[in-house]
């Protein structure tokens, strides 16, 4: 919280030279009730005594004259607010390894259930896009403020194949080239509002280009890249066999890797053992990509506020007392 005329905060002041006013006034008037009549006396004369009743109006309109004193010192707050022409591609990796079933129910369905939460939480004003990989790259939808096709892909995820993440962040780059390009005001190379891209995978990328020269590329165009690595090192998948039967393998998740293409863009990498971390983290993303920090004056809330107060002290004293103090 700042202050864009802070000299008015000295008005503050005006707050205990009141309570000490009020204090005095207590004191003289139960200096003339001892006058009136003796302690012994009291009860039967004033039976009835208002006690904390009495106080309670007053505590109240002295918020009011603090929070009055404070929104003439014209007060500001960072607030989070939607930047205009945002582009976001999630990429999600549904190789086999995405089957696992030690983020419930599986690997891959929590990972859906997560980015349809995503989609809820950017701002209405954010373009968001889907590239969907396994052993190469399956499914492309460019970034759009209709997320209609966007939640459609999501909702037919099936695990399979191998893992190509160059390959699939090499696509989402050119989805958001393909997204300025028809906007006619944006690029990837040199735009104005930032692009992203969300990656969440769990294995090692065995196929295609090189995710880190691919990563270098999109720092070039100043794309960051924030990474999911979702699963824990217990993740286990069942892998048919020659003779007919099956095997154990154990998959763990390539945290290493997708560190290593965050640090690359300045993105920022995340871990996610199960559905519930992963709703967490794609909760922080959504609230943070999309918006930007701005200075607002917050003059009017204080000055609301102390109306509100002002209300809610004549209302106790009307009520209590039949009166305005």
């Amino acid at each position: 919280m700042s202050f864009g005329a802070p000299l008015f905060l000295l008005a503050l002041t005006a707050v205990p030279v009141a309570v000490a006013l009020y204090v005095h006034g207590q004191r003289a008037r139960r200096r003339g009730e001892v006058a009136f009549a003796a302690a012994p006396t009291m009860p039967s004369v004033a039976p009835v005594r208002p006690g904390w009743r009495r106080h309670a109006p007053m505590a109240v309109y002295a918020l009011a004259l603090a929070a009055l004193a404070l929104a003439l010192a014209r007060p500001e707050a960072t607030v989070a607010v939607p930047e205009d022409g945002v582009a976001i591609m999630l990429a999600i990796d549904r190789s086999v390894s995405m089957s696992a079933t030690d983020a419930r129910p599986s690997r891959l369905d929590a990972a859906g259930a997560a980015a349809r939460d995503f989609l809820d939480a950017v701002p209405e004003e954010t373009e968001v896009g889907l590239v969907t990989y396994n052993d190469r790259v399956r499914q492309i939808e460019t970034p759009s403020v209709d997320r209609t096709e966007v939640r459609r892909s999501l909702d037919g995820l099936q695990a399979s194949g191998g893992t190509a993440t160059g390959d699939a962040l090499a696509a989402a780059l050119a989805a958001l080239d393909r997204s300025g390009d028809g906007g006619g005001n944006r690029s990837s190379e040199g735009r104005g509002a930032p692009a992203a891209v969300v990656l969440l995978s769990d294995g090692f990328s065995t196929l295609g280009r090189d995710p880190l020269a691919v990563a270098r590329e999109a720092d070039r165009r100043g794309v960051r890249i924030h990474t999911v690595a979702l699963g824990t090192d217990e993740g286990e998948i069942d892998r048919p066999t020659r003779s007919g039967g099956t095997v154990t393998r154990r998959v763990p998740p390539d945290t290493v890797s997708l560190e290593r293409i965050a640090s690359l863009t300045a993105g920022r990498a995340f871990a996610a053992a199960d559905e519930l971390e992963l709703d967490a983290v794609y909760e922080e993303l959504g609230e943070r990509l999309g918006t930007k920090d701005e200075r607002r004056e917050v003059t009017s809330a204080f000055a609301g506020g102390a109306v509100a107060l002002l209300l809610l002290g004549g209302g106790m004293s009307l009520r209590w007392f039949g009166r305005l103090p």
